[in-house]
């Protein structure tokens, strides 16, 4: 999946659905270190991507919060 995709894919999702997501990809983090630390991981590019997407989702999480502040106080 290209990068754009999976960021128009993340987009379209509610806010519970980001946070499930973002609980998936920090367990995915975690497997993903304790394998590199057993010398098992013999993908390194891919620790590097499940990161991106953990900070992607943090972000759309909290611009999906800030929009519904800003909503409530309007």
């Amino acid at each position: 999946m290209k990068r754009t995709d999976n960021m128009k894919a993340l987009a379209a999702k509610t806010g519970d659905e980001l946070k499930t997501e973002l609980t998936a990809l920090l367990s995915e983090q975690f497997k993903l270190r304790m394998q590199k630390a057993t010398q098992q991981l013999t993908n390194t590019e891919k620790l590097k991507h499940v990161r991106r997407d953990i900070a992607r989702a943090r972000t759309l999480i909290h611009q999906k919060s800030a929009e519904t502040v800003t909503k409530g106080q309007a």
